[in-house]
């Protein structure tokens, strides 16, 4: 199955994959937030900026789980007020959560929010019938992952593999590791494993444009690993 993007309003609709995936670009650097479901349950990917477009994108679905990627402030900075709306449970790395319950101050402003569950390496998160691989992936911070779906582990059989990559793997690009808390060392290695996922797995990053790990392997992959 070919995936494609394709404009529905100000969203964006990703056919294609293995599960259901929409996003919407947020904020004054343009995170992307996704909503990813499978008819069993939906959650949502680094809630940033503008809780009632996230709401719109939403629905009337119920919102079973929100996930971070990391604790940097414009990933979370919707985050308090879409735990207080839905009542999900939150999900986060179990190394960068005390950060997103003690948030700094900083620009874009985010609320600390409580961490329901802390994930760690190799951990299996299942929601619906997804079940997700946790990869921990330092270098952008200490305790930033991503997580990945099998297709036969999704909705769609015949859809793509699916890597929620945060702000370690941009579609020609990586992660910054000259911020607190950043490893240029760290971020190599977690290229590295990444590097070896199916070369047809679609990566949805946290900024910028969507790619595939065949994509990156000539050129974020060639160079840093």
């Amino acid at each position: 199955m070919k995936v494609q993007v394709k404009r529905k309003g100000s969203n964006l609709v990703v056919t294609g994959a293995c599960v259901d995936i929409e996003y919407t670009v947020q904020g004054p650097i343009a995170n992307n937030t996704y909503v990813v479901s499978d008819d069993q349950a939906t959650f949502v990917v680094d809630p940033s900026h503008d809780v009632d477009a996230i709401m719109s994108l939403v629905g009337n679905r119920n919102i079973d789980a929100i996930v971070l990627t990391h604790h940097h402030a414009d990933h979370v900075s919707a985050l308090k007020a879409l735990k207080d709306k839905t009542g999900a449970t939150v999900y986060a790395s179990a190394i960068d959560a005390p950060v997103i319950e003690n948030q700094p101050k900083g620009f874009p402003p985010a609320e600390s929010c409580k961490v329901d569950v802390r994930l760690n390496d190799k951990d299996t998160l299942k929601l619906g019938n997804m079940a997700w691989k946790v990869i921990l992936t330092p270098g952008h911070t200490p305790g930033g992952i991503c997580l990945f779906l099998e297709s036969n582990k999704g909705k769609y059989l015949d859809g793509a593999n699916v890597l929620i990559s945060g702000d370690t793997l941009f579609c020609g690009s990586i992660g910054r590791t000259d911020f607190e808390g950043g490893n240029d060392r760290q971020m190599r290695a977690s290229l590295r494993r990444l590097s070896q996922l199916p070369n047809d797995t679609l990566v949805l990053p946290g900024h910028n444009s969507l790619t595939t790990i065949a994509d990156e392997q000539r050129r974020v992959f060639a160079y840093f690993c």
